[in-house]
């Protein structure tokens, strides 16, 4: 069995999933704050020398789990795993956020796309020589990646 146990809180004006934005990189000036736990704190030492962090998070709303969802941004069935829907076996959440400030252990961040609650599993810097890979073969979202800015989450992920 695996555990894992949250180290902190995302906070946010959006309550309920539906008619939030799918993507950070959607709402680049979207605030938010990860309310890290005081025992957690000395794992931000140095984090304000990062741009940008990873946020890896639960996804405690999601109720379902699908092998073949219909993502937000399509309107035919794909597998789950060459998505980004949240209707996964481990509900796990990844988002790129840019640091704004640290305030003893709260993260100010902007690119926020969840949930008000949502529980931070972990924290890690982006570092584009690790992170950034050119690619020309994106898959489906191909056909629909510019859509993203104009695209919101409906109920269908339940």
């Amino acid at each position: 069995m695996i555990e894992c146990q949250a180290i902190g809180t995302v906070r946010s004006r959006f309550l309920d999933p539906v008619g939030m934005p799918i993507q950070t990189a959607a709402v680049p000036d979207e605030a938010g704050r990860v309310e890290l736990l005081p025992a957690f704190a000395p794992g931000l030492k140095d984090i304000e020398g990062f741009e940008f962090l990873i946020l890896i998070t639960h996804l405690h709303r999601v109720t379902q789990e699908r092998l073949e969802v219909v993502p937000f941004l399509d309107d035919v069935a794909h597998g789950v795993f060459a998505t980004r829907a949240p209707t996964r076996p481990n509900r796990l959440g990844l988002s790129v956020v840019r640091l704004e400030r640290v305030e003893g252990t709260v993260l100010h961040f902007t690119g926020s796309d969840m949930l008000d609650g949502t529980p931070v599993l972990d924290i890690k810097p982006y570092v584009p020589r690790f992170d950034a890979r050119e690619t020309q073969r994106i898959g489906w979202f191909s056909r629909r990646i510019d859509a993203v800015a104009g695209v919101r989450a409906d109920n269908r992920m339940g």
